[in-house]
């Protein structure tokens, strides 16, 4: 597997040949920033046109830039096959999630933690047409759920809440209508209806022998 510098190297013999080719280029396109949530397989999406076609030739290489700084690390290659690391901090997490028929140079960094915090590189030869100027991707890692979860959340609790407020409510008016009719249906005795005589002429219908 190559090395950064081994990659620099490479990428310096091919600028050199494109300077005998009348048309060379290809852009590189990558989101500058990503937020991940601590512990999710995160993937880094990288993008790229070219104005020759996509074949054998092509070379993709990923480098790792810490927050702390110091020398880039190369933690993925790519050409004609897929070269995870061998070992470091992304042995087995840095893995191949493109397709070069597509222009898709992407890579999925599984397990993603809070050490990972840095910058990623994404770097496309693909000869004659070269890129120097590779992608960048400042990727932040935080310990917080995904929007969607959190939304998933509060509907499962509105829609809960709703429901016993809907159940109580009914209940109470059931209560209240029944109460009422067994008021309505209770007759008068003698006494409340002579009490009422003045105000109301009484129902006899309604009156205790």
């Amino acid at each position: 597997m190559l090395s950064a510098a081994a990659a620099v190297g490479t990428l310096h013999l091919a600028v050199l040949g494109c300077l005998f080719v009348t048309a060379c280029s290809i852009e590189v396109f990558t989101n500058k920033e990503l937020e991940a949530v601590n512990g999710t397989d995160t993937r880094l999406k990288c993008t790229f046109s070219s104005s020759a076609p996509v074949g054998d030739n092509i070379i993709i290489v990923w480098l790792f830039r810490p927050l702390s700084g110091g020398e880039d690390q190369t933690i993925f290659y790519y050409h004609k096959n897929a070269y995870p690391q061998l070992d470091g901090r992304f042995q087995g997490r840095a893995v191949w999630d493109g397709n070069i028929m597509r222009n898709d140079a992407s890579i999925l960094i599984r397990n993603i933690q809070p050490m990972d915090n840095g910058t990623y590189l994404c770097q496309v030869k693909n000869p004659p047409d070269v890129h120097v100027e590779m992608g960048e991707i400042q990727v932040r890692v935080v310990n917080k759920a995904k929007l969607s979860e959190i939304f998933v959340l509060a509907l499962v609790i509105g829609v809960g809440s709703a429901a016993i407020i809907l159940i109580v409510l009914a209940f109470v008016l059931y209560r209240y209508c029944r109460m009422k009719k067994i008021h309505r249906s209770t007759p008068v005795s003698m006494l409340e209806c002579t009490e009422k005589l003045n105000e109301k002429p009484c129902n006899m219908k309604e009156v205790y022998a």
